[in-house]
């Protein structure tokens, strides 16, 4: 079975996370390593982490997801803007190491504004091939993205590229966003098997390490990136349904980012989620 969670403020500290993800029947959890609308990291205390990992050792948690802030953009063609993206991941990924080894990295892989692709790929490799020797116990994940703009992301070809050119590839895999690639035009609602095989001859399923549960406000193919609860979008329930229980998924750590008014809402999905995966 999956590991099921959801995106949990990191406000109160890890420990609280952590009591938050049991109270809705979580065993794993995503939370933003910094402000995610800027830069700024609050320091850690060596008390709260151990809260948390005494809470993750006593329950049979799966890989917690980091998400790094939405401002990173390693392929921006503004210098400043990829310095803070080098500078704000080697530091995530620092810490990471030190305070939750072996856990999950993710981050969107940027958008290109105007350069092109090309240009965007090479960029986020020079970046990737920079930051990535000195990681030593953190898989980093590239997300899966909706093709929106002059976003890098949006194919499975675009993710192979950037991982075909890195010089630690073994350090990275990609998470998989269901709102994103229901809308950048991959059928996972009507033909789930063909976009698995797909992405398995493209990428190898090897390389997928998460996921991110979500539905889709916006049809198939609209190029939105709209999350939506599940069930209330254009994927629908059969899609999550089909998902949980697919063998090349069993044991991947699942994260909601459904738009929810507070905890009880995820509780209630991932009750769900877990009613589908036991079938």
């Amino acid at each position: 079975m999956p590991f099921f969670g959801c995106h949990l403020s990191v406000a109160g500290g890890f420990g609280k996370m952590g009591e938050d993800a049991l109270s809705i029947g979580a065993d794993t959890f995503q939370f933003f390593t910094r402000n995610p609308r800027g830069g700024s990291v609050r320091a850690v205390d060596p008390d709260d982490v151990a809260a948390l990992k005494a809470i993750m050792g006593a329950r049979r948690f799966g890989p917690l997801i980091a998400h790094g802030p939405y401002t990173l953009n390693p392929c921006s063609a503004d210098a400043r803007v990829r310095e803070f993206a080098l500078l704000a991941m080697a530091d995530d990924l620092k810490r990471l190491d030190k305070w939750l080894p072996d856990n999950l990295y993710n981050f969107h892989p940027g958008s290109h504004v105007g350069q092109g692709c090309e240009k965007g790929i090479d960029l986020i490799v020079a970046a990737l091939n920079e930051i990535l020797p000195a990681v030593k116990r953190t898989t980093v994940l590239l997300e899966t993205m909706s093709g929106k703009g002059s976003e890098v992301g949006g194919t499975f070809e675009q993710l192979a590229e950037i991982l075909s050119r890195l010089d630690c590839p073994e350090k990275m895999g990609v998470c998989l966003d269901t709102c994103h690639v229901y809308s950048a035009g991959y059928d996972i609602a009507g033909d789930l098997d063909g976009v698995l095989d797909r992405f398995d001859r493209i990428v190898g399923l090897k390389r997928l390490r998460a996921l991110h549960l979500n539905d889709s406000i916006t049809p198939f193919g609209s190029r939105k990136d709209r999350h939506e609860k599940l069930g209330k979008g254009s994927l629908g329930l059969a899609a999550f349904a089909a998902l949980v229980v697919h063998p090349a998924l069993a044991g991947l750590p699942m994260c909601l980012e459904t738009p929810q008014d507070s905890l009880s809402g995820w509780a209630a999905e991932i009750a769900r989620l877990r009613a589908f995966a036991a079938r």
